[in-house]
């Protein structure tokens, strides 16, 4: 009954800023840790973030370190990925997922691309 629904990908140029969102329905939110995953063309899915349950803990992958920025909203359900500074290298399916009563529950993904 878990539900994730992520958006806010585009195209977009070099340089330019997207924010991601994550809303989660069906369940509380206040369970575990969430975060993003994504999957370049021809490539295997990789981290790129997560955030404990109270927004305290975030860890990033050093290819995003310093340019993404992960947060939460109890309130309102959903993580955001603000990303800065893109390069073509971050084009991919950006996912989001939940770590709740020992299940990942993940979001269909949103497309970012990014041109030179």
């Amino acid at each position: 009954q878990v539900q994730l629904v992520d958006s806010g990908g585009g195209l977009v140029r070099t340089g330019a800023s997207l924010r991601l969102s994550c809303v989660v329905s069906g369940r509380t939110f206040n369970v575990g840790s969430m975060g993003w995953f994504r999957q370049p063309p021809g490539k295997e899915r990789e981290f790129v973030a997560s955030i404990g349950w109270s927004g305290s803990r975030t860890y990033y992958s050093g290819s995003v370190k310093g340019r993404f920025t992960i947060s939460r909203d109890n309130d309102k359900n959903t993580v955001y990925l603000q990303m800065n500074s893109l390069k073509p290298e971050d084009t991919a399916v950006y996912s989001c997922y939940l770590d709740q009563n020992g299940m990942r529950y993940w979001g269909k993904g949103t497309l970012v691309t990014v041109s030179s």
